[in-house]
């Protein structure tokens, strides 16, 4: 239900269940987990693509695994849902979301989680939970980093999609391209970024979660001892 390939520096993940729009079950997060576990440590890494298989990246959770939930096991999906995402923005590299058809629900969180999102013209987000009789939770927390409150609650409560050129208008995403052009438009994205510095493109990972998640003064304060530290590792030893 997971395909991981690699390509040298680039790995690419793909959600595999287009039977189902790759609609997520615990055991696919669960392999999604893994598939990251799997990579994380791999010094040749520098740049990871999330996709998804056949006509959707993801259609959200599971129905039917959303409707056997219970109050002893809806924290526990949900957690699993969390742990993926929190794998996706603790890779030291950075993840492209490649998106095309629909992206919806625990899907949007799974591309909110990444670096940088591409999509195809004719894409549609949406965060429908409200209307199924649940709240967004988890990394939904991320909407409002990326679009504002405004636009994030416009989504979470109303529950209607929007197209891949309002969701570009929004912030949500960073780069919209043709259908046929989306892999094209993708090689020349994953080429930029394999052209930075690779432990400065780790470290700017790091800072830009900084800067999401901490106060102007830590984060301007740890950013200037990151770059110390950077510039020591580069500098020749007094050996020579």
């Amino acid at each position: 239900m997971i395909d991981l390939e690699r390509e040298g520096a680039v790995a690419r993940i793909f959600l595999n269940r287009p039977q189902k729009v790759n609609a997520l079950t615990s055991p696919l997060l669960l392999q999604l987990l893994n598939s990251m576990e799997e990579i994380k440590s791999d010094p040749r890494l520098r740049v990871v693509v999330l996709g998804g298989r056949g006509k959707a990246f993801c259609g959200g959770a599971d129905v039917e695994e959303l409707s056997a939930l219970d109050a002893s096991s809806a924290g526990a999906f949900v957690e699993k849902i969390h742990l993926a995402c929190k794998a996706i923005r603790s890779l030291p590299v950075p993840v492209v979301a490649r998106l095309h058809g629909a992206v919806i629900g625990a899907g949007l969180e799974l591309a909110a989680a990444c670096d940088l999102r591409i999509a195809a013209e004719g894409t549609r987000f949406s965060m429908p939970e409200a209307r199924l009789g649940i709240p967004s939770v988890v990394e939904a927390a991320l909407l409002p980093r990326l679009m504002g409150s405004g636009r994030a609650a416009w989504l979470v409560l109303t529950g209607e999609e929007i197209d891949a050129r309002r969701a570009m208008e929004w912030g949500l995403i960073e780069e919209l391209c043709p259908a046929q052009a989306l892999e094209e438009r993708l090689w020349i994205l994953l080429t930029s970024l394999q052209a930075a510095d690779r432990e400065a493109l780790r470290v700017q990972k790091q800072l830009l979660q900084l800067w999401d998640e901490a106060p102007l003064p830590a984060s301007v304060a740890r950013s200037v001892e990151l770059f110390a530290e950077v510039i020591a590792r580069r500098a020749p030893s007094a050996a020579g």
